[in-house]
């Protein structure tokens, strides 16, 4: 999967998600402001992880429980 990036280019750019195994789930999400996310998950491991261009595409932020831990994500972000 590749996406756009609407971010400065300081964010660096979209990651490629390659669903190399049948066993991850990608979720997209775009706000009506332009503000992108990616979600991974292992179906099998559970590991999870978020990117998004505001916080730089290439930091990878762990999900643990639903939550993400430094991250201040508004309701329709969190669904």
């Amino acid at each position: 999967m590749t996406i756009r990036n609407h971010h400065r280019p300081s964010c660096g750019d979209p990651p490629i998600v390659n669903e190399d195994s049948r066993y991850t789930y990608i979720g997209y999400f775009e706000s009506q402001y332009g503000e992108q996310w990616i979600f991974t998950c292992n179906r099998v491991t559970g590991e999870t992880e978020l990117r998004g261009g505001d916080t730089g595409w290439n930091k990878p932020w762990q999900v643990v429980g639903g939550k993400v831990d430094g991250l201040n994500l508004n309701r329709e972000e969190k669904l």
